[in-house]
């Protein structure tokens, strides 16, 4: 029903997995428009992800501050990028495409501030791999669903999605639930009567057909 209004082939920006990494980072607690503007700002100021690394993060900070957050931001891409290449030698995710994708999740993870979702995003839209990533959107409009739990946490929420979405339909799935939550499914004003969803809503059916 999502593919009847969305479509099938959802479009994304792709990008390489460091700059993936960057961007979700620089997405927590902001919108998608100043994440933009953070990481538009930070690519204008510095040309390379080693002139990132090596830049003073006082800089890094003043670069991406529209996004909020600036310097514990900073700070995490900043130490990202020198661990990469203390341990890689290079600046590059590349190397996760030989990994299976929960040694590849394990190892994004123990990065700070790279959770789940992070991790799930690297690895589903820069490296085409099976993970299924729970943002907000997803989160919220899943549970009304009844996909997940009323109580279910994000992060468990990527347990139970990965394993009742087939992993062909992950990033179709994804992008259009996401629009969904977006445009539709609210957090505090709920479209219901918008909603392709409705007739199937756990949501819906308890307090949609009461307003």
């Amino acid at each position: 029903m999502l593919v009847s209004v969305y479509g099938d082939s959802p479009s994304r920006p792709r990008l390489d997995p460091v700059s993936e990494m960057v961007h979700a980072i620089l997405s927590q607690n902001t919108n998608d428009r100043l994440r933009g503007l953070a990481f538009k700002r930070l690519r204008k100021k510095f040309p390379t992800w080693e002139a990132v690394r090596d830049a003073p993060v006082e800089e890094i900070e003043e670069a991406i501050h529209v996004a909020g957050l600036s310097a514990q931001k900073a700070r995490r891409i900043k130490e990202a990028l020198q661990r990469l290449t203390e341990e890689r030698g290079e600046i590059s995710l590349d190397f996760l495409r030989d990994m299976g994708v929960e040694e590849a999740r394990k190892w994004l993870t123990s990065f700070n501030g790279i959770g789940p979702k992070t991790a799930a995003i690297i690895l589903l839209f820069s490296l085409d791999e099976p993970a299924f990533p729970v943002d907000t959107h997803v989160h919220r409009v899943s549970r009304r669903l009844g996909l997940i739990g009323p109580n279910v946490s994000r992060e468990k929420g990527h347990v139970i999605m990965e394993r009742i979405v087939p992993p062909e339909l992950y990033y179709t799935f994804h992008l259009n639930l996401t629009k969904l939550g977006r445009e539709v499914c609210h957090a505090r004003k709920p479209d219901c009567n918008a909603c392709v969803l409705k007739e199937i809503c756990n949501f819906h059916k308890a307090w949609g057909e009461k307003s």
